[in-house]
């Protein structure tokens, strides 16, 4: 089960000014968006956070840094989300940032299914990994937290979408505590191996 966050009111408005703008919906760079045919609305706002392991050294038993980037919506035709809207948040509050499709969309709405079949009830958010290139949905188990704030918590889910890393199975649940070692071993640099040899 699924108890999201709300999205700023703001953030809201902005995807559904831009929605409503001929200009905004033409040059954007999603033709399935141009080509849907019928109403289209912004749906399953997610706060979309990121984790930058590489620069985190993360004592043991405390959970990993993330900053907010932003509220991710997906924008529903008839039948299904044929695109998202991405905010962010400027010096005059929420606002539009742009509009895009690809596997991430269809990915996030099916993992969404996936985990409203889940016994236990969980806040959905999005948590991207930039050196990774990965994104995952996290399901973060304090459904009243505010949505814009918080970490990981190593009971939380991460639920890696597809496209995932190689290695990292797409859809399939993991704790943070057991994913959170793998990405950041992933990351580390690798070990030196002598030394160069004298000029």
């Amino acid at each position: 089960m699924l108890r999201p966050s709300p999205a700023p009111a703001p953030a809201l408005r902005s995807v559904l000014a831009a929605l409503g703008s001929p200009a905004a919906v033409s040059e954007a760079r999603t033709p399935a968006l141009r080509a849907a045919l019928g109403p289209l609305s912004p749906e399953a706002p997610l706060p979309l956070h990121v984790l930058d392991v590489r620069d985190q050294v993360v004592p043991s038993g405390q959970a990993p840094r993330t900053r907010l980037a932003g509220w991710r919506f997906l924008i529903r035709g008839t039948d299904r989300a044929v695109a998202a809207a991405d905010t962010m948040l400027t010096p005059d509050g929420w606002s539009f940032s742009h509009f895009f499709e690809g596997p991430y969309v269809t990915a996030t709405e099916r993992a969404l299914l996936q985990a409203e079949s889940l016994p236990t009830v969980y806040q959905p958010r999005l948590l991207s990994v930039p050196e990774l290139y990965m994104l995952t949905l996290w399901l973060h188990g304090d459904t009243d937290a505010d949505g814009a704030t918080a970490s990981p918590a190593p009971a939380d889910l991460l639920v890696p979408l597809a496209p995932a890393p190689p290695g990292i199975a797409a859809h399939r649940p993991h704790r943070v505590a057991d994913l959170l070692p793998v990405l950041t071993l992933r990351l580390a640099p690798p070990p030196l191996f002598g030394t160069p040899a004298p000029a």
